[in-house]
């Protein structure tokens, strides 16, 4: 039978004054290890340690720090251990088991906020600017985070997504929830967070249903946006007054007044005009190819380009080294506000009498399209760089519908360019502003 030592008390384990293990009795290979600190006001850390033999090696564990663990519970800790090893419990093995199980369960437990940040960065080419990006993680840090933002996403419920969306908010003059203040941003975030949780899903982070999913689940609990509230549209300036808007636009000559001219002529999203570049012109074609990195739906998109589109170009300086075709002073791609900065001066100098912004252009095209000519919608749609369907994109894809919208763009160029009939009292002259 081993040897078991007297057992000491703690007036005596306080006592011990030198580096070294010390048997304190009452069980079997029990020692409380004495360590230098070096600190003159506490010049020891006492721990307590097990001393066993198991399958005729000596093992040793470690079971707390005293006076933490009182000498009396190192003793009952250390009985329960060595009744374990005699049951022929391997507890290395069993310590490696648990630290492994609990290494894979911090891997997979991750929070909202976590999955949200890996899910921006995997997608981080997707996004057709950095402001998209923007808006993305502002709606994020505004709404989603201080709600959800530490919570782990296998725990999140549909509980917690509604907390999200009818938290208290305001709007103008306005005071309610989230969902009915600002639908419009309300649904966009809640697209975000499906996303996320998704891709939480999909990494394993969340077993289970999308508590972020509408259909079948949030839309028994909230009443559907197009219910609320009307889709806010960019202020667009009607085509009847365009024909006198486009001699005074001619009249400022500027990089972002001639790049406006080009958004209006081909009639597709600022971003994609900004960010032009020659290499994407074909002259001799008069094509104008857009790749997917500059169009918002990240799909290269053709654009047939009219006599009046290649002589905007034709105007444009081309600088050495700069492959913009609209730059800044910096030799940059202009910013979103250059071209709204242009038409806001326009409003605050009593020239344009409209709320217009160079978004809403292509309003101004679907409206002159669907109301003047006989093209199909489809077609229409295509030429604004509009969402269509599949089938549509795939017969795009395999016709000559660009030489189709050559001539509906033909038509659009010979119509901006036409004065009205009557002059409008929108529009005045340059240089009768005052």
């Amino acid at each position: 039978m081993p040897i078991i030592a007297r057992q000491i008390t703690d007036k005596e384990i306080k006592r011990f004054d030198k580096p070294g293990w010390y048997a304190v009795g009452g069980v079997s290979g029990l020692l409380i290890q004495l360590h230098s600190t070096g600190n003159p006001k506490q010049p020891f850390t006492r721990s307590w340690i097990v001393r066993v033999r198991f399958g005729g090696k000596r093992q040793v564990f470690g079971i707390g720090s005293y006076p933490q663990v009182s000498l009396s519970e190192a003793r009952n800790k250390a009985r329960e251990l060595v009744n374990r090893i005699k049951d022929g419990v391997d507890i290395k093995h069993e310590k490696k088991q648990a630290k492994s199980a609990f290494l894979d369960a911090q891997s997979t437990q991750k929070t909202f906020k976590e999955c949200a940040e890996a899910y921006l960065e995997a997608h981080s080419k997707d996004y057709s600017n950095e402001k998209h990006r923007d808006q993305w993680r502002s709606t994020l840090e505004s709404y989603a985070y201080p709600i959800i933002g530490n919570m782990l996403v296998n725990d999140l419920s549909m509980r917690n997504i509604l907390d999200v969306l009818l938290q208290k908010t305001e709007k103008k003059d306005q005071k309610g929830q989230f969902w009915y203040i600002k639908t419009e941003t309300a649904k966009r975030l809640l697209g975000r967070v499906k996303s996320i949780l998704d891709f939480a899903i999909a990494n394993e982070y969340r077993s289970g249903t999308n508590p972020a999913q509408w259909s079948g689940y949030l839309e028994t609990q909230l009443p559907s946006p197009k219910k609320i509230s009307k889709v806010e549209h960019f202020p667009s300036l009607p085509y009847q007054q365009i024909g006198d808007f486009m001699p005074l636009l001619k009249e400022n000559g500027s990089i972002s007044a001639l790049a406006l001219e080009f958004l209006i002529l081909t009639a597709v999203r600022s971003g994609s005009v900004r960010n032009a570049e020659w290499s994407e012109i074909d002259f001799d074609r008069k094509i104008w190819t857009i790749p997917a990195e500059h169009a918002k739906a990240r799909k290269e998109h053709r654009v047939p380009l009219s006599p009046e589109a290649m002589k905007v170009l034709n105007i444009v300086p081309q600088i050495e080294g700069c492959s913009i075709i609209f730059p800044s002073p910096r030799g940059k791609a202009l910013s979103d506000m250059a071209l709204s900065s242009l038409m806001k001066g326009m409003q605050e100098r009593g020239i344009l009498n409209s709320e217009a912004v160079p978004h809403g252009f292509r309003s101004t095209f679907r409206m002159w399209a669907a109301e003047l000519t006989n093209y199909p919608e489809d077609l229409r749609k295509i030429a604004s760089m509009h969402t269509v369907s599949d089938s549509v994109l795939k017969a795009y894809e395999r016709t000559d519908l660009i030489e189709k919208r050559r001539n509906m763009m033909n038509e659009w160029a010979k119509f901006i360019y036409k004065p009205s009939i009557k002059a409008t009292s929108n529009i005045r002259s340059f240089r009768s502003a005052k």
